[in-house]
């Protein structure tokens, strides 16, 4: 499938959005790849960074990309019946292996790293620190806070997550090529006069006659 911004080579005239159910289910289709390219993107990242030793990689890096990626990921799986993914693709891909198990894990991680925890235990644990056993005046010595620290996945687990991403985004690719056909087809149905009358898209850069209004700046008095 072509990029999401393309446009028709010979385009030099207005381009008109199309609102209709074959043009909604191909911009989905448009969606769902751009999620799961930033998923290949981050993973190739990660993978970089996971080659450093442990003391040059900045801590916050590796798991600021694994987050992003398990969240574009999840993005992807759609809560009804007609837009996003379903678990059917994942079985449709041509992998062998755990791959649901490891689609359902995945699909789990995300949902705990966006929720607040039920169970604060679970991200951080207090304890009050004693003095020693065997001190004549044991006592409490104060309150000891520990986080949990999150556990980044290994290697292995980056390229399983980025050959996912690539294989299910090879997959709606597919799809979406006999879509776009779909779409012209029912955009040459609504006739040429309907479709002139349509006022144009903002296709080019902001300020520009072809793009929306650049941003406003407001002067200080």
């Amino acid at each position: 499938m072509p990029g999401t911004d393309t446009a028709s080579p010979r385009a030099s005239g207005p381009t008109v959005p199309l609102d209709m159910d074959s043009a909604r289910v191909l911009a989905d289709q448009a969606a769902i790849i751009q999620d799961l390219q930033f998923v290949m993107d981050c993973c190739r990242r990660l993978l970089d960074e996971l080659d450093k030793p442990e003391d040059k990689r900045e801590p916050v890096v590796p798991q600021a990309l694994w987050s992003a990626a398990l969240v574009a990921y999840a993005r992807c799986f759609g809560r009804n019946k007609k837009f996003g993914l379903t678990t059917q693709d994942i079985h449709d891909l041509p992998l062998h292996g755990a791959v649901m198990e490891y689609h359902q894990w995945v699909i789990k991680e995300r949902a705990r790293l966006t929720s607040h925890p039920a169970n604060p235990f679970d991200v951080a644990t207090v304890g009050a620190a004693l003095s020693p056993p065997g001190d004549a005046n044991r006592r409490i010595e104060g309150i000891v806070i520990l986080s949990t620290s999150h556990v980044l996945v290994d290697d292995i687990g980056v390229r399983q997550l980025g050959g996912l991403a690539s294989e299910l985004a090879k997959q709606i690719a597919a799809k979406a090529q006999p879509q776009q056909d779909e779409v012209l087809a029912d955009a040459r149905n609504l006739g040429l006069d309907t479709l002139y009358a349509t006022p144009p898209l903002a296709t080019g850069p902001p300020g520009t006659p072809d793009g929306p209004p650049a941003p406003q700046t407001q002067k200080d008095p």
